[in-house]
């Protein structure tokens, strides 16, 4: 049952993040968790994209990772996955959470606090 209040959880986000392989994933997986932007990076098997890129309809494999953080965080993280990623435009997309396990969450902040 959802929570009265839906925005009870809006300071999480779950961001999302393409990555063209593997290494690449989990090298921006460890260094966000590493460095305290992400309590969790969830790095998802290679998938098929197809997207339009410059007029051309391309496709490829990317892997996908799910970041857990505090929305509070979401401008570093940000710009942590933008040093750390060879694509010129890589897909970074933030969603606030209305509900979740309140313990998790809880955990999410916990494990990001400096």
């Amino acid at each position: 049952m959802l929570s009265s209040d839906t925005t009870e959880h809006a300071d999480i986000y779950l961001t999302y993040c393409t990555c063209p392989d593997s290494a690449i994933a989990e090298g921006v997986a460890q260094a966000l968790v590493n460095e305290g932007l992400a309590a969790c990076v969830h790095c998802l098997p290679s998938g098929l994209s197809i997207y339009r890129w410059q007029g051309q309809i391309e496709q490829t494999r990317e892997c996908t990772l799910l970041i857990k953080a505090p929305a509070v965080n979401y401008p570093a993280l940000e710009a942590r996955i933008r040093a750390l990623h060879p694509y010129e435009l890589p897909e970074i997309i933030a969603v606030p959470l209305s509900a979740g396990l309140p313990e998790y969450l809880d955990w999410i902040r916990e494990s990001t606090k400096a």
